[in-house]
């Protein structure tokens, strides 16, 4: 008998978990946090339903903190078992997971100092010790190369596109395979390659973060020619809450692109974030990973000066003069793109310009929706600036591009189980795939069990 657990990523877009659990074995693909409403972080507390010293491996999809964030917490429950991955998601990892114990010990040592926690004293969910703990746990395979895994099942990766290192993994368990989506990425994207097609599959878990839409049909730097031009005319500054991995060097392409053609003004360009400073350079140094070689994405980095020195970052941010600032986080809701939210949102001449998803209940999604202030280390900043987003920049495939990926599928999947996407997003697709392809479809509820028979 194998089971089926849906412990994150189910109704929301945050906290991928699915637990896989045979007579023989105990894996967990993906491990997640959860990001966004407080009733959703409220689960990153929560002891996990299983003992994570039984756990016989976790298979990582990539590295996005919603996918792979819950490492380090779980590292401290006595989790002890190898980590599954490609061998670029492993190299993010070490880049974002310490970052994250970092980011949680100086948050909670923040609220402990300026009490503005709840919680007396505030303390962190896991800290930099954890994560370098679990990282030391990691083991690595290259795409299209079967791994055996204890109990007799095996894993497959192959490519997602989306970021660096983004893996489908095919679960073999016996005589039946289990194919987890993870994210996918995009057919278009001129930086990362488009998702590999998987002929056939017993059961499928796919995404749906965009199952309700469609990406618009824009071209990213008309969009931001105009926006920039726009911004630096009016004396402002182009504020840009990006993603660390991935969205931060897409941007850096299209400025780097911009820039060589002189259409928009020569201001200073500052990628402010340690964390988005190391994946530009992991992405400078890695080969075969996207579509830029080496040399192209070695130029397109160049185009902006790193900061990665606090008392470097508090000079950019007290400086009001015109200038193009990218700053992790990508929905605002963390690291140093706050300092530039609290000094530039209240000011008309400024733009804030997200660019992609915005998870319910995150500062991004309250900006994107109009909020005229927002709550930033326990205080209320106005919003004068202008606030835009990219939609089509998005890392995610749309429901048309999730919807081509399905195609590939020669025979149908037993029963497909559509995921991470807020419950519009994933009702929709589930809709689509049952009407334009008529198989067997079920948007799985938190925690729910589902025997594959």
């Amino acid at each position: 008998m194998t089971v089926l657990s849906f412990l994150g990523g189910a109704g929301t877009v945050t906290g991928s978990r699915f637990l896989v659990e045979t007579s023989h074995s105990k894996l967990l693909v993906d491990c997640g946090l959860f990001q966004g409403f407080k009733q959703l972080r409220l689960r990153n507390w929560q002891p996990p339903v299983f003992d994570p010293a039984r756990l016989d491996a976790v298979i990582l999809t990539h590295a996005h903190i919603d996918h792979s964030g819950y490492l380090p917490a779980l590292a401290k429950q006595k989790f002890t078992a190898p980590v599954i991955c490609t061998e670029l998601t492993r190299d993010l990892c070490e880049i974002l997971l310490p970052d994250a114990g970092r980011i949680q010990e100086a948050d909670t040592e923040r609220a402990n100092r300026q009490g503005f926690s709840r919680h007396h004293p505030a303390k962190s969910l896991f800290n930099e010790r954890d994560a370098l703990r679990v990282l030391r746990q990691f083991k690595t395979v290259s795409f299209d190369e079967e791994l055996g895994l204890p109990g007799g099942a095996s894993v497959i990766f192959r490519k997602a596109g989306h970021i660096l290192g983004a893996a489908i993994a095919e679960l073999m368990l016996g005589d039946r395979k289990i194919t987890f989506s993870g994210d996918l990425g995009r057919y278009n994207c001129p930086v990362m390659c488009p998702p590999d097609s998987v002929p056939s599959t017993d059961y499928l878990v796919v995404e749906s973060t965009y199952g309700n839409s469609v990406h618009p049909d824009e071209d990213p730097e008309y969009i931001l020619e105009d926006v920039i031009q726009r911004t630096i005319q009016r004396d402002g500054t182009v504020i840009v809450p990006s993603f660390a991995v991935g969205r931060a060097q897409t941007l850096l392409y299209h400025l780097y692109r911009l820039r060589k053609s002189n259409r928009i003004p020569p201001v200073p360009i500052f990628l402010d974030s340690p964390m988005a400073i190391d994946a530009s350079e992991l992405f400078s140094r890695q080969e075969g990973g996207s579509r830029l070689t080496r040399d192209e994405a070695r130029e397109v980095c160049a185009t902006a000066q790193y900061i990665r020195e606090a008392e470097a970052s508090d000079r950019v941010v007290a400086d009001m003069t015109p200038k193009i600032v990218l700053s992790a986080s990508g929905m605002a809701t963390g690291g140093r793109v706050l300092d530039y939210l609290k000094k530039y949102a209240p000011d008309p001449r400024a733009t804030i310009l997200f660019a992609g998803y915005q998870a319910g209940g995150t500062r991004g999604a309250h900006m994107l929706a109009g909020a005229d202030r927002i709550k930033i280390h326990g205080g209320w900043h106005k919003v004068r600036a202008e606030v835009l987003n990219l939609h089509m920049l998005s890392a995610h495939a749309d429901s048309n591009e999730i919807m081509r990926w399905l195609s590939g599928f020669t025979t149908p999947p037993r029963r497909t189980f559509v995921v991470h996407g807020e419950p519009e997003a994933s009702d929709a697709l589930r809709h689509r795939i049952q009407e334009e392809l008529g198989w067997d479809c079920l948007v799985p509820e938190q925690g729910e069990r589902v025997e594959l028979k």
